[in-house]
């Protein structure tokens, strides 16, 4: 199996059942992530803008690999997001407002992992006892 058809099927997969992590192979980088080069151009010469091509530009792989590397709750991040961004989801925030809070999350993770992890957990919802 080639290793575009092995991410699509890990894509596919991981919707499916509804993983917010992403694989280190599924984002395209290395260890160190590779330093662009410039806009990356297609066969017939013209450029692209998805931000697919394997650099660090794209918000949501940025996210995925800081919830990877710190071992993070996806959907406590999401909710921590979209309160930090002021929008009911993440999908509603603006570039510039999940740049901010990827930088934000990042140097918390950094500086009090433990603090992070707590803010974190404020945002789960707890489960009700029935009562008998």
């Amino acid at each position: 199996m080639r290793v575009a058809e092995t991410r699509a099927v890990n894509r596919a997969l991981r919707k499916a059942y509804g993983i917010g992590l992403c694989s280190v192979e599924e984002l395209g980088w290395v260890s160190e992530p590779v330093k662009s080069q410039g806009p990356a151009r297609n066969s017939n010469g013209s450029h692209t803008s998805n931000g697919s091509n394997g650099s660090p530009t794209r918000l949501r792989d940025q996210l995925c690999l800081l919830i990877r590397q710190y071992n993070l709750d996806p959907n406590l991040v999401k909710a921590y997001a979209a309160d930090f961004c002021g929008t009911e989801s993440l999908k509603g925030a603006s570039r510039e407002l999940v740049e901010s809070f990827i930088s934000h999350i990042s140097s918390s993770a950094k500086e009090d992992i433990n603090g992070l992890i707590c803010k974190l957990n404020s945002y789960s919802h707890p489960v009700e006892e029935v009562k008998q």
